[in-house]
C-alpha cells in the first residue's frame, strides 16, 4: 500500500503557462500578480542576525532554541492578544506549508478520518488530507460538520488566502467549541495576521476570547514569510496545545525536520523587531491603495480583501475568462479555480510586486478599452 501520484490533484500553477505567455506578449511586458512571493529586501537586522549565526557546525535543536521559543511566546502576547503561550509548546517548522501538508499524517490520521477546511482555500489543506489517506471536506459552516465523530482535524484560515476575509472571534470560538465536542483538533493558519487593512480585529485561535483561556485542542500556525520577507528562509512555527506539540516534536525528531540554526537565530531577532513589520506593511498599503481603485475601474467587484496580500476580485464570469481579460493587458493573476469550486468566479490579484510593476498594472487597467 502506498500513495499514488494519481490520488493528488495536478499542481495548479502549471495551468497558467499559456496565460503567462499571452501576457508576456504585451508591448510593455508582463506584470505577474499571480503569486504571493515577497519581492522586497529582507530587513538588514534579520540578515545581520543570520550572518552572525552562520558558524553553525553542530546539529540544531528540533524543538528550537529557548530564545526562539520565548520570542514566539512574547510575540503572541504582544501582537496577537494571546498571553500564556508556553514556550515549551512552540515548535519551529520549515516554512508553514510543510506543516500544513504533513499535519494530518503527523497526527496519525488515515482512512475513515475527515479533515475539514474552508470552501475557498489554499490547496494544501486538501492535499495534506490526501497524503495521509484521510478525506478532505470543504465546509464553511460549523453546522456542516458539527457532531460528526469522523472529523478529526479542522483547518481555519484567517485572514483567508485567497479571499482576505477575517473571521470574527465569535465564529472562531464556535469552531473551537464544536471541535472539542467531538475531540477534533483545530489548526488555525494565521500567516497574514499582521496585514489587516480596515482596523477590524484579527483574532488568533489562541486569544482567550476564542479558546476560552485553554489551548487544549488548538494550534496556531504562523510564518514570517509575509511580514518579514523571509520566504526564502523557510521560517515558521506552530504553537498551542502542549500535548499535541510534544507529539509533533517527537515525530519531527525521528524525521529530521529541523529549522537550520542560523534561521532560528534570524527568527528570534525578527520576532522581537516590530519596526520592520510596520515598514513592510506600509509598502503593501501604498500598493493596495494604488491597485484597488484601478481594479474597480476595470469593472471588477472586490470582495472581502480586508487583510492579507491579495484582492479577491470578480467580473461575474468564469475565472479563466477573467484571466484572458487580464492577460490581454499583460497582467497575470491566479484563477479562483485553484482554491475550490466555490471560488471559480473570482481571481486573486497579488500585491507582491514592486512599486513600478503595481503602477504599470494600475495604469493598464485604468486605461482599459
Amino acid at each position: 500500500m502506498g500513495l499514488s501520484p494519481r490520488s493528488l490533484p495536478d499542481f495548479p500553477w502549471d495551468s497558467l503557462v499559456p496565460y503567462r505567455a499571452r501576457a508576456a506578449e504585451h508591448p510593455d511586458g508582463l506584470v505577474d500578480l499571480s503569486v504571493g512571493t515577497p519581492v522586497d529586501p529582507t530587513p538588514a537586522v534579520i540578515r545581520d542576525a543570520l550572518a552572525a549565526a552562520a558558524d553553525a557546525p553542530g546539529y540544531p535543536t528540533t524543538h528550537g532554541t529557548v530564545a526562539l521559543r520565548e520570542a514566539v511566546a512574547a510575540w503572541f502576547a504582544r501582537r496577537r492578544n494571546a498571553p500564556g503561550v508556553d514556550p515549551a509548546a512552540v515548535l519551529p517548522t520549515v516554512g508553514s506549508k510543510e506543516l500544513v501538508a504533513m499535519l494530518p499524517a503527523y497526527l496519525g490520521l488515515g482512512e475513515g478520518d475527515v479533515v475539514v477546511h474552508p470552501g475557498a482555500a489554499y490547496p494544501t489543506y486538501d492535499v495534506g488530507a490526501r497524503l495521509a489517506g484521510a478525506a478532505p471536506r470543504a465546509a464553511d459552516r460549523v453546522e456542516d460538520w458539527r457532531g460528526d465523530p469522523s472529523v478529526r482535524l479542522v483547518w481555519v484560515n484567517s485572514p483567508s488566502n485567497p479571499t482576505g476575509a477575517v473571521a470574527a472571534a465569535e465564529h472562531l470560538a464556535e469552531v473551537v467549541a464544536a471541535a472539542r465536542e467531538i475531540g477534533a483538533l483545530v489548526a488555525s493558519d494565521e500567516c497574514y495576521a499582521e496585514l489587516g487593512w480596515t482596523g477590524e480585529p484579527v483574532p488568533s485561535i489562541l486569544d482567550p476570547a476564542v479558546c476560552g483561556g485553554s489551548q487544549e485542542g488548538v494550534l496556531a500556525v504562523y510564518s514570517l514569510s509575509k511580514q518579514s520577507n523571509l520566504a526564502g528562509y523557510r521560517a515558521a512555527f506552530v504553537a498551542g496545545d502542549p500535548a499535541v506539540v510534544r507529539g509533533l516534536l517527537e515525530v519531527r525528531k525521528h524525521a529530521g525536520m529541523i529549522v537550520p540554526a542560523p534561521v532560528q537565530a534570524a527568527m528570534t531577532v525578527a520576532l522581537g523587531d516590530d519596526a520592520h513589520v510596520a515598514e513592510q506593511k506600509e509598502r503593501y498599503r501604498r500598493r493596495r491603495e494604488e491597485l484597488l481603485p484601478a481594479v474597480r475601474a476595470a469593472g471588477f467587484r472586490v470582495d472581502h480583501s480586508n487583510a492579507g496580500l491579495y484582492l479577491w476580485a470578480t467580473r461575474d464570469e468564469d475565472c479563466w475568462d477573467t484571466l484572458d481579460f487580464l492577460a490581454a493587458h499583460g497582467i497575470l493573476a491566479a484563477p479562483g479555480a485553484f482554491y475550490g469550486e466555490a471560488a471559480r468566479r473570482h481571481v486573486r490579484i497579488a500585491l507582491t510586486a514592486g512599486d513600478s510593476e503595481v503602477s504599470a498594472a494600475s495604469s493598464r487597467l485604468a486605461k482599459r478599452g
